[in-house]
């Protein structure tokens, strides 16, 4: 399924997405109990949908993470779509941003310290003088 496919009361929504964006946490109590619940944006190549993450996916999430939206619930508020994993609905990382992607390719690293640029240490370098402030 792709997000533009998506509709309003729709369920068993089974899509993969990338999150843009995610806002603040914020604390709830309803029926004596307490939540968290965040506010999240995320994307396919098809389009962008408004997506709400409840307690745990809260942490488990984050900005850049490709996630897997299985069985998950489509509702409306002030005429805009959103995603949420609902009641039975459950939200699986795929790729964690954290994560870089492993390859054979030689690294090049760009620094100033002396230290790294002689072979043998800082022995092959002249000692820098620092200059004097004028007042």
């Amino acid at each position: 399924m792709e997000v533009k496919d998506i509709q309003p009361n729709q369920g068993n929504i089974d899509v993969v997405l990338v999150v843009t964006d995610k806002g603040d946490t914020r604390t709830f109590e309803k029926f004596g109990n307490t939540g968290s619940v965040c506010n999240a944006q995320v994307k396919d190549d098809s389009g962008e949908i408004k997506m709400t993450l409840w307690n745990e996916d809260i942490d488990k999430v984050k900005v850049g993470d490709k996630i897997h939206l299985k069985n998950g619930w489509c509702s409306e508020y002030q005429g805009e779509r959103q995603l949420s994993s609902g009641k039975f609905g459950t939200i699986e990382v795929l790729e964690n941003q954290a994560e870089t992607p492993k390859t054979d390719e030689p690294v090049e690293v760009m620094t100033n310290e002396p230290s790294m640029l002689a072979p043998g240490g800082t022995e092959d370098t002249e000692p820098v003088q620092e200059e004097e402030s004028v007042e």
